[in-house]
């Protein structure tokens, strides 16, 4: 009986101290996520918004005109990275996230470009700032909201997109011709449209280049059989196969790259599967001298700012993996972005905020971050003293080994044995 007593004093204690903390007590500032969640560009930007939420509620939350306030988080599946889904789907949980959930920011997705672009006009009709961390490579959709800032001007996108990964590449195809004489190039691309589209420019681009096309193949979400474009690629006397792909079965793709030691250096634009730190042990260590860009810095080990290898460690330490690739430390600074932008604008009111998002200037886990004023779009640069830094890295022993750009390189790209001359 005295325990039952007991108990009750004690939870009587703790509900009036959860009570009397002015953070957990006041309204939460609900952040609507959604996510492709069975997916590494879904479940890695998750972890990285829940990250970054519950460090700025352990720290007081946000301050709104005076007002502490935390954040809270609602995610919903969109499944707009499965095969077959249509963009409907990414379309209902965004407008639940909204209407049912009251979201009071959207953060995250939906990751797929053309679920992401449908869901525009959503924003523009209830008025709901948007923050894209994660997918979403289509330059169309920065283009959208310059060619049509009244309607669009509650989106914003805070990592790289395809043009820009493009100029990277070529930044690297560039030295390896330079150092090994590389001429000959074959691309590999999954059929949805930013890989679809970024696959015609880079053989535009590589073509103006003096870069010998080999071949364009293109591969259904999907698909487990890579042996076909492989051999083109051999047969082709390719030295480089730039790879397009944000589904998990192109770890089959390289696997098989391996196994028939194919004789070009696989360089992934988007490379999924190679991005994760548990990419090594799937592989059985036959993803060796793979490259990927994982689009901005903090998504694999590199000292591009102070905030980088904190962030990377208390990512590791929260989730139990390393960060994973494309849309991890972009989550997380999102909604460090967006806490500035509503304590600057003393209020959640979505054109206060969206005019302070714009005036953002702070320095973030992958760089200098600021928005183009007039597109929305992260403003990119080789150096994080200048803009968001990009990260490409090479798996070598084991290890994802950032290789690109020189301002943050941990090493340098490597060459398989039979690639030797």
């Amino acid at each position: 009986m005295k325990s039952c007593k007991l108990l009750l004093v004690l939870l009587a204690v703790g509900l009036l101290v959860f009570a009397s903390s002015p953070v957990l007590a006041a309204k939460p500032i609900i952040i609507g996520s959604p996510l492709s969640t069975a997916f590494l560009y879904g479940w890695d930007a998750e972890r990285g918004i829940r990250l970054a939420i519950e460090e700025i509620n352990a720290a007081g939350g946000v301050n709104v005109g005076g007002t502490k306030r935390p954040f809270a988080v609602e995610v919903i599946d969109t499944r707009d990275l499965e095969p077959g889904v249509p963009v409907s789907e990414a379309l209902l949980a965004v407008e639940k996230l909204i209407l049912d959930k009251e979201a009071d920011f959207i953060v995250g997705g939906p990751v797929r470009s053309e679920a992401a672009l449908a869901a525009m006009p959503l924003l523009s009709k209830y008025k709901k700032v948007s923050i894209v961390t994660t997918g979403v490579l289509t330059p169309k959709y920065h283009a959208m909201v310059a060619q049509q800032y009244d309607k669009f001007k509650y989106c914003f996108r805070i990592h790289g997109e395809a043009k820009q990964l493009v100029g990277e590449m070529f930044a690297n195809f560039g030295a390896l011709k330079e150092k090994h004489g590389f001429n000959n190039l074959f691309i590999i691309a999954q059929d949805v449209s930013h890989a679809r589209g970024a696959a015609k420019v880079m053989q535009k681009v590589a073509t103006k280049k003096g870069w010998n096309v080999t071949g364009v193949e293109i591969y259904p979400t999907g698909a487990t059989d890579f042996s076909i474009g492989l051999l083109k690629a051999k047969r082709t006397k390719s030295e480089i196969i730039n790879i397009w792909m944000d589904m998990p079965e192109s770890a089959i793709l390289l696997k098989q790259w391996y196994e028939m030691k194919i004789p070009a250096l696989p360089f992934g634009s988007t490379l999924a599967a190679a991005e994760q730190p548990g990419f090594w042990k799937a592989t059985n260590g036959k993803g060796a001298y793979t490259l990927c860009n994982v689009v901005n810095a903090g998504n694999a080990p590199s000292e591009a700012t102070e905030w980088t290898m904190k962030f990377y460690n208390a990512y590791t330490k929260r989730w139990g993996v390393e960060p994973e690739g494309l849309g991890t430390s972009s989550s997380y600074m999102a909604v460090q972005v967006l806490k500035d932008a509503i304590e600057r604008a003393g209020s959640l009111d979505s054109d206060k905020v969206v005019a302070e998002l714009e005036k953002t200037d702070v320095m973030g886990v992958y760089g200098r971050l600021r928005f183009d004023p007039k597109s929305h779009q992260v403003i990119p640069a080789a150096d994080p003293k200048d803009g968001a830094v990009g990260s490409i890295l090479q798996w070598q022993d084991g290890k994802r080994v950032v290789v690109y750009p020189a301002s943050i390189a941990k090493g340098e790209i490597l060459l398989p044995p039979w690639m030797k001359k």
